[in-house]
């Protein structure tokens, strides 16, 4: 499953946006508290929670724990 799913919603698009700028910015991903704060929302779970739904569909891999190791699948 290297394609990214076609059934993603806005928010889910907004956030994957900007882990690539993020990432070509700083060559590395967002922490949660960074993303969250750069698309407005004010809950860290959210933000995991769409991250979450992120990786089960395929869109995005984490290389470690953490979110800051995640790439995106194109």
């Amino acid at each position: 499953m290297n394609q990214r799913p076609e059934h993603l919603t806005a928010r889910e698009e907004q956030i994957l946006r900007c882990i690539q700028r993020w990432i070509e910015e700083h060559g590395e991903g967002p922490s949660v508290r960074q993303l969250a704060d750069d698309i407005g929302l004010s809950s860290t779970a959210s933000v995991a929670y769409h991250l979450g739904n992120l990786e089960e569909r395929g869109a995005l891999v984490r290389d470690g724990r953490g979110w800051r190791t995640c790439r995106l699948v194109r």
